[in-house]
C-alpha cells in the first residue's frame, strides 16, 4: 500500500476544490447575474406600471400638468437611482428626469421600437444609442380609452447591478475557500481514525509476513478498523503461540527419543565391549525392553494425536453398556495395581448403562484416566471409579489420593507433552500426551472434562457423555 492510498485521498481533495472553483467561477457569475437583472428588472416595471397607471395617465387625460409630474417622477428617480423617460409611440422624449422640461427642444429617439422587449418587460442594452455604457431598461405602456398613449420607460445603470453582483460573488468565494478549509477536518480526520491506524496494520503485517509473531500493535479504536486491529494481533499471538508449541512439541519429542535411546545405546555398547558381564545380560536387557516399550507407546501417541487432528477425529457411533466398559478396562490393571497394592473401587449407577458414543475411544479415555491415577497413587491407596446420571447425561468420575496438581498447572495438564514438576518424578514412563488424547477424543464427541486437584491430597477427573435411549427401552 505505502503512501497511495492517502496520497490518492489527498489528490481527490484537492481535485474536489479546484473542480468547486472552476465550477463557481464559470456558471455562478452569469447566474447570479440574470438573476439580479431579473429582480431589478421586476421591481422597475412595477414602479413603471404603477407610474403609467397615475402619473403618466393623468399628463395625458390632462389632468396633471407636465410641470408636476416632473418633480413627481424626479424625485421617485432619485428614489429608485434611475432615469424615468415617458415616451410617445413615435419616439418623441416627452419628459426625461434626467434633463430640465424645455417643451420647445423636440427630442426623438431614432428608431425607437416599443416592441423591442419581444414579449418581455425589460431589455438590456444602450436603448437605440441613448446611453454610452449597457442600461436595463423597463417598458410599461400608458393607455387611455384603450389605447396606448405613451411609454414609461425606466432606465437602471449596469453598473450597479455588476457591483451587486460582485459583491454577492465576493461572498460565494468566501464562503467556498470557508469550505474548503473546514473540509478539511475530514482529511484531519481521516488521517487520525484511518490512515494512520492503517499504516500501523500494514507495518504489523509485514512483521508477520517476516515471521516476527512476536510484534505487538494497539490501536485505540472501537470501530471496525479497531476490531480488525484486534484481530489481527490476536492472530499473531494465536500464531506465535502455536510456534511456541510447535517448537516445544520438537524439543519434547526430541527428548523423550533420545532419553530411551541413548540408554538401550549405552546398555548395548557396553554389553558389546564386555563392561557388563554376560551374567548382568539379562538384567539389562531388560531395561533396553523397557525403554523400546516406552518408544512404542510413544510413537503410537503420536499416531493417534496425529490421526485426530488429520482425519477430524471420525466416530463410529454405537450404544454401549458404559458400567461393562468400565468394568474390563479397570481389569486390565490387575497386575499393575497388584504391585503398588492399589484397589480400583466401582461406584456405578444401574447394572447396565447404556451411552452414545465411540466405544473404542470411550475405553481409551478410560484406560488413560485410570493409568495416569494409577501412576500418581501412593502404595496401599484406593482409586475411585464413580457414575452418576443427571438429565440426559452420565458422568464419569475417576479420583485418586495420590500427589495432586499444582493450581498454576491445571489449565496446562491438557497440552502436549506437558509434564508437572511434581509428575517427573513419579513418571518416569509417560509420554505427557495421554490427557491430550483424552481431551482430543471427548471435544470430538461434544463432551466436556474437568479436572479438580489438591496438591498432596489427589486429583479427581470427571468427563461427560451422552446417555441412550435404550435405557429407557429397557426400563
Amino acid at each position: 500500500m505505502k503512501r497511495t492510498l492517502y496520497l490518492k485521498f489527498v489528490l481527490a481533495y484537492f481535485i474536489f476544490g479546484v473542480f468547486a472553483f472552476i465550477i463557481i467561477t464559470t456558471f455562478v457569475p452569469s447566474m447570479t447575474k440574470e438573476h439580479l437583472i431579473r429582480e431589478k428588472a421586476k421591481d422597475l416595471y412595477s414602479e413603471a406600471t404603477l407610474i403609467a397607471n397615475t402619473y403618466a395617465g393623468g399628463l395625458y387625460t390632462s389632468e396633471t400638468s407636465l410641470q408636476t409630474v416632473k418633480m413627481q417622477l424626479d424625485s421617485l428617480a432619485v428614489y429608485l437611482n434611475s432615469s424615468i423617460r415617458i415616451i410617445n409611440p413615435s419616439g418623441r422624449l416627452v419628459l426625461d428626469t434626467n434633463t430640465p422640461l424645455n417643451v420647445q427642444d423636440v427630442v426623438v429617439i431614432q428608431d425607437f421600437d416599443p416592441t423591442v422587449t419581444k414579449g418581455s418587460y425589460y431589455i438590456v442594452g444602450d436603448f437605440f444609442g441613448n446611453f454610452d455604457t449597457d442600461v436595463l431598461t423597463v417598458l410599461a405602456p400608458i393607455t387611455s380609452n384603450y389605447k396606448v398613449k405613451g411609454y414609461v420607460a425606466i432606465h437602471s445603470n449596469m453598473l450597479d447591478i455588476a457591483a451587486s453582483c460582485n459583491s454577492l460573488l465576493n461572498i460565494s468565494y468566501i464562503t467556498l475557500l470557508i469550505v474548503f478549509l473546514l473540509s478539511m477536518i475530514i482529511l484531519i480526520f481521516f488521517t487520525e481514525i484511518v490512515y494512520v491506524p492503517l499504516r500501523k496494520i500494514t507495518y504489523a503485517t509485514e512483521q508477520y509476513a517476516s515471521g516476527n509473531m512476536h510484534y505487538e500493535f494497539q490501536v485505540d479504536s472501537e470501530d471496525e478498523i479497531g476490531y480488525l486491529a484486534a484481530c489481527l494481533n490476536y492472530m499473531a499471538s494465536e500464531i506465535a503461540r502455536s510456534e511456541d508449541d510447535q517448537k516445544k512439541f520438537v524439543a519434547n519429542v526430541s527428548h523423550d527419543f533420545r532419553s530411551p535411546l541413548t540408554s538401550i545405546r549405552g546398555y548395548l555398547e557396553a554389553m558389546l565391549d564386555g563392561t557388563i558381564p554376560p551374567e548382568m545380560y539379562e538384567k539389562y536387557l531388560r531395561i533396553v525392553l523397557n525403554e523400546t516399550e516406552r518408544l512404542t507407546k510413544l510413537t503410537s501417541s503420536l499416531l493417534t494425536l496425529n490421526n485426530l487432528n488429520t482425519r477430524g477425529m471420525f466416530l463410529e457411533r454405537t450404544d454401549f453398556d458404559i458400567n461393562q466398559v468400565i468394568r474390563s478396562t479397570a481389569a486390565s490393571f490387575e497386575g499393575t495395581c497388584r504391585q503398588k497394592a492399589i484397589s480400583i473401587e466401582m461406584i456405578l449407577t444401574e447394572d447396565t448403562l447404556y451411552v452414545n458414543a465411540d466405544m473404542g475411544k470411550i475405553q481409551q479415555v478410560l484406560y488413560n484416566l485410570i493409568d495416569n491415577a494409577i501412576k500418581f497413587s501412593h502404595h496401599n491407596s484406593v482409586i475411585r471409579i464413580e457414575t452418576s446420571v443427571k438429565k440426559s447425561k452420565l458422568f464419569v468420575s475417576v479420583k485418586d489420593t495420590g500427589i495432586g496438581i499444582p493450581k498454576e498447572d491445571l489449565k496446562l495438564i491438557w497440552d502436549r507433552f506437558y509434564k508437572s514438576d511434581l509428575s517427573r518424578g513419579k513418571d518416569k514412563k509417560g509420554t505427557g500426551l495421554g490427557l491430550s488424547i483424552v481431551k482430543e477424543i471427548l471435544n470430538a464427541h461434544n463432551e466436556h472434562i474437568n479436572v479438580i486437584s489438591t496438591p498432596g491430597e489427589g486429583s479427581e477427573f470427571i468427563f461427560s457423555l451422552q446417555t441412550s435411549d435404550q435405557n429407557d427401552a429397557e426400563l
